[in-house]
């Protein structure tokens, strides 16, 4: 599959890999992305008013784009470590179309292109993303994961769901 077409979900929405054209709307909404969690993670924006990201595309890291209608609603970046093996690094859709389970699609949406051996963290103090993900993972294809508190180098203890898509 040539990782820079779009990936089709239903009517209206579309997955698109970040490329040199639109990555500036991906870095406009990871600052949406990072200004959510800031109350978790305690980053604060510099004084020209951006977050520091803590993950930046390129090499093995690789960018999606949510769009609904044609309008930007969410972004994805995916570490490619070994062959087919994958983590979430980032994932968020903006509030104001959280519903009708538009995440869980985009995130399924990811995954059928993907195949391979997945991990995803969250941090703690972020509960409502654990719920997603287990929710997310168990209905698609009703797979099954491992689940556990992990000591992350970087974050500290996050809880972390493995699985394998097939």
């Amino acid at each position: 599959m040539d990782k820079k077409e779009p990936l089709t979900m239903k009517k209206g929405y579309i997955t698109k890999p970040v490329t040199e054209t639109n990555s500036h709307i991906y870095h406009n909404l990871v600052q949406c992305y990072e200004a959510e969690f800031s109350p978790i993670t305690g980053k604060r924006p510099n004084p020209s008013g951006i977050f520091e990201l803590d993950t930046h595309l390129g090499n093995d890291t690789i960018g999606f784009l949510l769009y609904i209608d044609d309008i930007p609603a969410g972004i994805a970046a995916i570490r490619c470590k070994e062959c087919h093996s994958y983590e979430m690094c980032e994932f968020y859709v903006l509030p104001c179309f959280r519903k009708n389970s538009i995440g869980m699609q985009f995130a399924h949406t990811i995954w059928e292109n993907h195949p391979g051996d997945w991990e995803i963290k969250q941090l703690h103090g972020a509960e409502y993303a654990t719920k997603f993900w287990r929710k997310t993972i168990e209905r698609f294809n009703n797979t099954a994961y491992t689940e556990e508190s992990y000591n992350d180098q970087y974050w500290g203890v996050v809880t972390r769901q493995q699985f394998t898509l097939n």
